[in-house]
């Protein structure tokens, strides 16, 4: 069990940061200059597809819980913190280098 958790916080982080530090949507089409708005976009999915993992390791080892909205905004919070990294990457130094 402490296996998939640290496997799933590595891929949750990996993730968040994913749109931030290529210029390519959705890892596969070159776009000259990406703006936020598809960054968003990109996060969005990238979350969605982190929870059905998430549900995938639940439901390997045990019954999965029903989860309310307090949960999801949690997660949120947390996938939006995973991504900070990225963000000052892009925003800040990738900037200041170029």
């Amino acid at each position: 069990m402490q296996a998939s958790v640290a496997t799933l916080l590595i891929v949750a982080f990996v993730a968040a940061n994913l749109p931030f530090l290529t210029q390519r949507l959705g890892g596969v089409i070159r776009m000259s200059n990406k703006h936020f708005g598809w960054r968003l976009l990109e996060l969005l999915v990238l979350f969605v597809l982190v929870g059905v993992f998430a549900r995938f390791l639940e439901a390997r080892q045990m019954p999965v819980q029903p989860q309310h909205w307090q949960f999801y905004v949690t997660t949120v919070a947390l996938f939006l913190v995973f991504a900070f990294p990225g963000f000052v990457y892009q925003t800040f130094w990738k900037k200041r280098s170029s």
